[in-house]
């Protein structure tokens, strides 16, 4: 006699829950080490850019500095979200990782209907500076100091409650 598998919700349920609790160690964990970190001195190169100083700023609200490319395909999917952040009243400061010289640069956000002040990190130097290893990355300054650093797809709804809880 054979004896049939019995299915039991709890069990199913029990092994969601682990699975997801594995998953998220496993995404903090990543996150934590791909995460960009800000140097000793930050300046993200405003002296050259004519950007408003994102530092300044951060001692009357968060600011989100987010590094992204034209090149990255994420960021093609989290970029509006960034917009539409930027839109709502928000600080946000892009910084353009290795995506071409000011002029391609500028016609890419143009196209896109973005309008977020963006430094053009044309070789990658800010970005090897605050560490980052991937993009999109992210950071929240407030009061001049990181708050919070991810990486990843990150909803409006989301960077919306990381710039509230900072």
């Amino acid at each position: 006699m054979s004896k049939k598998p019995s299915f039991s919700i709890a069990r199913l349920m029990r092994t969601l829950v682990s699975y997801l609790l594995i998953f998220m160690v496993m995404y903090t964990a990543i996150n934590l080490w791909r995460a960009p970190s800000a140097p000793d001195a930050p300046t993200l190169g405003l002296a050259k850019t004519g950007v408003p100083d994102a530092l300044a700023a951060s001692h009357e609200a968060p600011v989100l500095v987010y590094f992204w490319g034209t090149w990255c395909h994420i960021c093609s999917i989290t970029s509006p979200s960034v917009q539409a952040l930027k839109d709502s009243g928000y600080q946000v400061l892009g910084v353009a990782v290795s995506s071409g010289d000011d002029e391609v640069l500028h016609a890419y956000m143009r196209t896109q209907g973005y309008d977020f002040n963006t430094i053009n990190d044309t070789d990658g130097q800010i970005f090897r500076q605050w560490q980052g290893q991937v993009t999109p990355s992210y950071a929240i300054i407030k009061d001049g100091k990181i708050t919070q650093s991810f990486t990843g797809i990150a909803p409006l709804w989301s960077l919306k409650l990381r710039m509230w809880w900072s």
